[in-house]
């Protein structure tokens, strides 16, 4: 309900399930944790991430990017290192608003995934992409116990890492507006406390939020099958309906 409030606007009729529409398997390991220095980061300061795609950054949100670095000296940004192009680009745009391109990190693919998740470790706080939010990678940092800074907009894609956040149980990472992203991630940036706070509450999370149980998500959808199939039995045409959710550790 939260990623896709308003069945209307879509042509398909939709499956509500409880808590998210997003598998996440938590079986997932961490490779070894690096250094900042073998993850290519400087060995001070704060580090802001977006590993979303490049082509998911637009201007307004570079804006506040580099307002963020500027309020926070010695602070740096990771990003995805896909190709050279954009790595050459974002170091432009952020020299033209005023702000070192050295202060921009790029982070390399990597072919295990067990590898990356380690090096999130590395950072203070994932900022997200708007309209198009991070989605596997808002759940990679997420188990990775890293917070993420967001806003909500109005389609699918703009309301996912929203949604992971509800179910993990952090809506107050969710900033209704583009201004309010930008001063939540400045307070965050700022106050450790507040930073640390958010990351206790994320690790005591992780062991019980309805995000990381990949049993009760797999119930839940097989009850949404089991719905449409007995529907079809009947001869009935596709209507849009709602999952019951199911506790926690029931058979």
């Amino acid at each position: 309900p939260i990623v896709a409030p308003e069945a209307s606007a879509f042509t398909e009729k939709l499956a509500y399930l409880p808590n998210s529409f997003f598998p996440l398997d938590t079986s997932r390991a961490f490779g070894k944790l690096p250094s900042r220095a073998e993850a290519g980061l400087p060995q001070d300061g704060f580090v802001f991430c977006s590993f979303n795609n490049t082509y998911k950054i637009v201007p307004e949100v570079f804006d506040v990017w580099m307002r963020l670095l500027k309020a926070e000296p010695g602070s740096v940004l990771w990003l995805l290192d896909d190709n050279p192009a954009a790595v050459r680009n974002l170091k432009r745009e952020a020299e033209a608003r005023g702000v070192s391109g050295a202060r921009l990190f790029f982070a390399p693919l990597l072919p295990s995934n067990a590898d990356h998740l380690a090096r999130l470790k590395l950072t203070d706080l994932f900022l997200d992409t708007l309209p198009c939010n991070a989605h596997t990678t808002t759940s990679d940092a997420l188990w990775a116990g890293l917070p993420l800074v967001t806003s909500m907009g109005e389609t699918f894609a703009s309301r996912v890492a929203g949604s992971l956040l509800h179910a993990a149980g952090l809506p107050e990472l969710i900033a209704p507006n583009m201004e309010s992203y930008e001063a939540l991630a400045f307070r965050l940036a700022t106050e450790p406390d507040a930073l640390a706070a958010i990351g206790a509450k994320l690790a005591r999370n992780r062991d019980t939020c309805p995000l990381f149980d990949t049993d009760r998500f797999t119930r839940h959808l097989e009850a949404a099958y089991t719905t449409m199939w007995e529907r079809a039995e009947r001869g009935e045409r596709p209507q849009s309906f709602t999952v019951s959710p199911i506790e926690r550790g029931r058979p």
